[in-house]
């Protein structure tokens, strides 16, 4: 009986689709990681603490990694495009609400679920579409699309900014949220792979009952929770969870820490574009690289957590803007290489078959580190009245997670190593030299 496949193109529409992801990166990523630009405005605006306010960003971020398991379940009942597409609605009314600046209850609702779900609901379809059409090249084709981040950010800071000081932080919320609309387009293009047809032997065949019950096995929730039960993921999963200490700390608390520095304010963005540059030249260079093979994937990504977090603990003893242009862009770069490789080693760990639900936990479980890292940044800042803090606190966790990588690549390679030598033996016995497992092994 017939069997349906999908192979992934490795080129074609593919780059169309990378395409879409790029711009999908940009419009939602790229906007959280400016969210900085606003903080003062808004914590002037409701007079709160640096903690309190922390809590909004907070809610979005763990948002965005809660929404990444449900969207992926999602999408196999509406496809990828139709969850983007639904991604863009709630992102969008994320920033309108949020700039009718009602009560900060609401701003935790709006710039925080809703924003936090709708990009959720975008970045996490994309990637897997992302996924699905490439193969040789997913490392180059990861880089790409995931430096729309970095693009998008490196124009929206002194833009940002601009609206801000042209339209006060509430009309620059309603424009921001305008754009954010253009997701939906994102999502549109979206065209999910048609399955090839091909002839499995008669052991490999799927259980007949036409094409209702093979739509009925093909709607199957990809996020199974025993995937955290395999100790290398779920090691992997705890490097994640320190790591977003160093990923979302700097960001966030840069613009008020160069401000607090009595640096003017459009030099104080200018660090978000610089930052921004500098990750994309760090994504697209650790991108390539990673295509070479030269070395694995966790190898580049422990090296690059290890001098990520050195550069966080030296970034405070910078006393004037130029010094902390230095360190802004030594970090960017790193963390460019970290996030380029940190997504497709998952499919190192797991095989590609188990990514979405792998990338499903990986998001959902890394939610908890988002939830403490920002608002005990916050309460650091609060109670020491000094943002250096907060850089301290990235830099421990970050250099501490890379522990954490050094032993997921030694366990892969161990398993590698112990299904090559299977894999050799069975070879060897005539009696398991059959069609079915020669084809077991190849994809071992």
């Amino acid at each position: 009986m017939e069997e349906y496949s999908v192979d992934p193109p490795d080129g074609g529409y593919g780059w169309v689709v990378v395409i879409s992801a790029f711009f999908s990166m940009g419009l939602t990523t790229g906007i959280l990681r400016n969210f900085g630009l606003f903080f003062l405005d808004i914590q002037n605006y409701y007079g709160v603490l640096t903690g309190t306010l922390s809590w909004v960003t907070s809610t979005s971020i763990a948002m965005f990694h809660l929404g990444a398991p449900l969207a992926g379940a999602l999408s196999v009942y509406f496809t990828q495009r139709g969850v983007i597409m639904i991604g863009a609605v709630l992102a969008a009314s994320g920033m309108i609400i949020a700039s009718l600046s009602l009560s900060l209850p609401w701003m935790y609702l709006s710039l925080g679920v809703l924003q936090g779900l709708g990009c959720a609901f975008c970045w996490m379809p994309a990637n897997s579409m992302v996924s699905r059409y490439f193969k040789r090249w997913r490392p180059v084709a990861f880089s790409i699309s995931s430096s729309g981040e970095c693009v998008f950010s490196m124009a929206f800071g002194p833009f940002f900014q601009w609206l801000i000081e042209a339209y006060s932080w509430r009309g620059a919320l309603l424009i921001i949220g305008g754009l954010q609309l253009n997701l939906w387009v994102c999502g549109a293009i979206m065209r999910p792979l048609k399955p090839n047809l091909c002839f499995p032997t008669p052991s490999q065949e799927m259980p007949t009952g036409g094409s209702k019950e093979l739509n009925q096995t093909s709607k199957t929730i990809p996020y199974r929770w025993s995937l955290i039960r395999r100790p290398e993921l779920l090691l992997y999963i705890t490097f994640a969870t320190l790591a977003t200490a160093g990923f979302f700390i700097p960001p966030l608390f840069l613009v008020p820490h160069v401000r607090h520095m009595s640096v003017e304010q459009y030099w104080a963005a200018s660090l978000l574009s610089i930052l921004s540059l500098s990750d994309l030249l760090g994504r697209l260079v650790c991108g390539w690289l990673a295509s070479l093979r030269l070395l694995r994937n966790l190898q580049v990504l422990a090296m690059a957590a290890t001098m990520l977090g050195v550069v966080l603990l030296l970034l405070p003893l910078g006393q004037n803007y130029w010094a902390i242009v230095v360190f802004t862009a030594l970090y960017g770069f790193l963390f460019g290489s970290m996030v380029s490789v940190h997504i497709v080693s998952i499919v190192d760990i797991v095989g590609l078959k188990d990514f979405d639900g792998a990338l499903g936990l990986f998001m959902f479980v890394r939610s908890s580190g988002v939830l403490v890292a920002l608002p005990t940044a916050g309460w650091l800042v609060d109670r020491v009245d000094d943002f250096s803090a907060v850089f301290y606190l990235a830099g421990v966790c970050i250099t501490l997670s890379a522990v954490f990588v050094v032993v997921v690549d030694r366990m892969v390679e161990k398993m590698k190593r112990k299904k090559s030598m299977t894999a050799s033996g069975s070879f060897l016995d005539p009696s398991e030299t059959s069609p079915i497992n020669v084809m077991d092994h190849s994809e071992a």
